[in-house]
């Protein structure tokens, strides 16, 4: 369920509690420039199955650090981050046993859990969990019955993208419905990320009374696709994007001069000497977490332990590292910064400290509003439904 937050955003842990945690885990992290790890490993090795997002790939080179730091092989197969599909297939297919860890967009933790497709992770097996940053791990939607289902491995909030050689400084995503800029503006072809944009937007505005821009109720939902909907049939956007390199390419080629959109989406734009910005938006942003599941298929090949120790080395600081510098994506906690403090030849601990900083900056300038995106709000099948209408409108 998204909520809003307002929180100061500091390490849960001092750096002599880091290096005790990094004690008690025994596994991640190796602070005197080693090679190998000197906490456990596993015995002849053993091979673990991820289902996930591409979001969570550190690809071969970074697994790899993994087997050298504990014995483990993943071997990863990306899941098309298309929510409906994943969920369908732990469900009613045989991804939930076929594989032992998963890795997906927050929300569909209750339902997997329902279903008896996923375990609740044990965090006292995971003494770096300790170390994430307290309002990441309040996320409301990781937990079920109490018990913490999914691990907010990769969290970011997300807004818009514009171009301010063509339409000034945006700060309101009133631009995207602007009809000075009609034709100009775009969003992207999924509700999971339209609908609460636009949500927001009438709601902070007082257009709409909304309660939950994450989770609308069918009142609520009706007001915000009708808005939608009526912008569409005036031409206001110029298109539904999907995909990264469209979207990529509508900003790139200046089809499109403000659209909501994923921030890797400007940096690869500046790399291409594209002049573009990432809003900070007086509404407040839309909130996600690409979260860690435990699938039922660990626990019946006896993986378990092995699956917790794989959870503790993501938390403990090269796995943080390797991501941001891939993707401008944060582990949610201060393990990276303090593993490239350590690590300097590996990674640039001036980087990592910009992007660690960007993500809790979201969190902690103008309002601190965020509004978590949910895969699966309660009328989720309504919301399908709508976003249909929307496409043939």
């Amino acid at each position: 369920m998204a909520q809003r937050y307002r929180s100061n955003i500091d390490s849960n842990s001092s750096r002599r509690e880091f290096l005790t945690l990094l004690g008690l885990a025994g596994v991640g992290l190796c602070l005197q420039g080693c090679n190998a790890c000197n906490g456990p490993k596993v015995s002849g090795g053993k091979e673990l199955r991820f289902y996930g997002t591409g979001t969570l790939d550190i690809e071969e080179a970074g697994w790899e650090r993994l087997k050298r730091d504990l014995g483990i092989t993943l071997k990863f197969e990306d899941n098309g981050n298309d929510t409906g599909p994943v969920i369908t297939k732990m469900i009613a297919g045989n991804a939930a046993t076929e594989y032992d860890l998963g890795g997906l967009q927050g929300g569909a933790e209750r339902e997997l859990a329902e279903a008896g497709k996923i375990l609740p992770w044990d965090l006292e097996k995971i003494p770096n969990w300790k170390s994430v940053w307290e309002w990441a791990s309040a996320i409301p939607y990781t937990k079920w019955q109490g018990k913490q289902y999914g691990l907010p491995v990769v969290i970011n909030a997300d807004s818009m993208i514009y171009l301010p050689d063509l339409v000034g400084e945006i700060d309101t995503y009133a631009a995207v419905f602007d009809p000075k800029l009609k034709g100009k503006t775009a969003m992207e072809d999924a509700w999971i990320n339209s609908v609460i944009f636009t949500a927001i937007f009438l709601k902070e505005n007082a257009l709409q009374k909304i309660i939950d821009p994450g989770d609308l109720t069918e009142d609520e939902l009706g007001g915000v696709m009708e808005f939608l909907i009526k912008k569409k049939k005036e031409g206001q956007f110029r298109t539904f994007w999907n995909g990264w390199e469209q979207g990529l390419n509508l900003i790139v080629t200046r089809e499109v001069h403000v659209m909501t959109g994923w921030e890797p989406i400007v940096l690869a734009a500046r790399k291409g000497g594209v002049n573009a910005k990432y809003a900070v938006p007086k509404e407040g942003y839309e909130g996600w977490s690409n979260d860690l599941l435990l699938h039922v298929g660990a626990k019946e090949r006896g993986l378990e332990e092995l699956a917790h120790m794989f959870a503790n080395w993501e938390l403990g600081g090269y796995y943080g590292c390797a991501l941001a510098t891939k993707r401008g994506y944060v582990v949610p906690a201060d393990t990276s910064v303090e593993y490239a403090e350590h690590q300097p030849n590996e990674f640039d601990v001036n980087e990592q400290k910009q992007i660690s900083q960007n993500v809790q900056n979201k969190f902690q300038k103008m309002k601190g509003q965020v509004y978590w995106q949910n895969v699966r709000p309660k009328n989720y099948r309504s919301y399908e439904e709508w976003w249909s209408r929307l496409r043939t409108a």
